[in-house]
C-alpha cells in the first residue's frame, strides 16, 4: 500500500439514542433501521479493511462486501453502514447473518473520507451525498453494496412505512450534524420491533426430551451491575444448544454474576462474556423480557457495554 493512500485515523462509530415514540422535525431525515452488523469500511489504495464497531476485523468474514468496496472508483475511502442478510419479503434479519444462509450485502449510511478529504465534521447532508456519489458508479455485479434506503421526509409516515414493512425500526438524523465518535442525539432511534443484545449469565437444567440446557439466564449493566432481565428458551436448533453448551463451559462459575439472581432450581452460572441477540415482545413493569426469542451470539460489542436501555 502507498503511504498516500492511507487514511490516517481509525474511527469509533457514532451512535444512535432511543426515544420512546416516534417523532417528525424539520431538517431531520429519516432512514430504515437494519438488523445487521455494523461495519467501517476502509479502502486503502487497493486494500479493503472491514471492522466491527469494537474495531474487529471482519474482511474475511464479509469478503464478498470487501471486494465490492475494493472495485469502487474512489482511491481511498471510509464508508459507515450495516452489513445485512434479506429474508424474502426484503427485511433484514440477524438470524440469517448469523446463520450465512443469505449473502450479506453492505448498506452504506454514511462516508467519512474519501480520496484524501476528511469528511467528518462536514454536516450529514455533505457526507450522504458523497455517499450517493461514490456507490452511483457502482457496477451491476455491485448490488451488494447499496445506499441505506431513506424512508420519508416525515418521521411519523417513516414510521409508519417501517410498521407495514416488518422493519426493525428507524433511525432519524439530524442533517446539519457533524459526526462524532459517541452515543449522539443528532441521531435518534426508534423501534418498530423490539430487539436487542443481552449478556448470558447462566443456564437452566433441561428437562423432557431437551439436551443440553433449558433456557439461558440474561442479564444486564444498570449503575455497574449486572441485573437479571429474565430467560429465554426459544430460538434454538438441537445443532446450537450442542454447540452453545460447549462453549459455555469454561465459563462456568459457583457464584451468579448478577446481583438479584432468580429463584430458579439447577441453574449453571456463567462468567458475564458472551453476548446474546434476543428478539422480545416488551419490557415488564419490573424490567424484564416478556416472550423473548434467541437469534444468535454476538461479539462486536463489550458485555460492559450492554445496558437495560432508557429511552429518553
Amino acid at each position: 500500500m502507498n503511504s498516500d493512500d492511507r487514511i490516517p485515523f481509525r474511527v469509533r462509530p457514532m451512535l444512535a439514542t432511543l426515544v420512546a415514540k416516534p417523532f417528525d422535525k424539520p431538517g431531520w431525515v429519516y432512514e430504515e433501521k437494519y438488523d445487521g452488523y455494523r461495519i467501517l469500511a476502509y479502502k486503502e489504495g487497493t486494500k479493503v479493511t472491514l471492522l466491527s464497531r469494537n474495531a474487529k476485523d471482519r474482511t474475511a468474514m464479509f469478503s464478498n462486501v470487501a471486494a465490492a468496496v475494493n472495485r469502487l472508483s474512489a482511491r481511498t475511502l471510509l464508508l459507515d453502514g450495516e452489513v445485512v442478510a434479506f429474508d424474502r419479503q426484503g427485511v433484514s434479519r440477524f438470524q440469517l447473518l448469523q446463520n450465512l444462509k443469505s449473502e450479506p450485502k453492505y448498506a452504506v449510511f454514511d462516508c467519512l473520507f474519501r480520496d484524501g478529504a476528511d469528511l467528518r465534521t462536514k454536516p450529514l447532508t455533505v457526507r450522504r451525498k458523497a455517499v450517493e456519489e461514490v456507490l452511483g458508479e457502482t457496477r451491476q455485479e455491485d448490488v451488494g453494496i447499496f445506499p441505506s434506503v431513506v424512508l420519508a421526509s416525515n418521521g411519523i409516515k417513516a414510521f409508519e412505512l417501517a410498521r407495514r414493512k416488518g422493519y426493525e425500526g428507524v433511525v432519524a438524523k439530524n442533517e446539519s450534524a457533524p459526526y462524532v465518535e459517541e452515543r449522539s442525539r443528532n441521531w435518534l432511534k426508534f423501534k418498530v420491533h423490539q430487539e436487542d443484545e443481552f449478556i448470558i449469565v447462566g443456564y437452566t437444567a433441561p428437562a423432557g426430551s431437551r439436551r443440553y440446557f433449558g433456557a439461558l439466564l440474561l442479564g444486564a449493566y444498570d449503575q455497574g451491575n449486572v441485573h437479571y432481565v429474565g430467560k429465554v428458551g426459544t430460538g434454538f436448533t438441537q445443532e446450537s444448544l450442542g454447540r452453545l453448551f460447549q462453549t459455555f463451559q469454561p465459563l462456568v462459575r459457583t457464584r451468579p454474576s448478577v446481583v438479584d439472581p432468580p429463584r430458579e432450581k439447577k441453574v449453571t452460572y456463567l462468567a458475564p462474556r458472551l453476548i446474546a441477540q434476543i428478539a422480545f415482545e416488551e419490557w415488564t413493569d419490573d424490567r424484564k423480557l416478556r416472550q423473548p426469542v434467541f437469534l444468535g451470539l454476538r461479539d462486536d460489542k463489550r458485555p460492559q457495554d450492554v445496558t437495560i436501555p432508557e429511552a429518553k
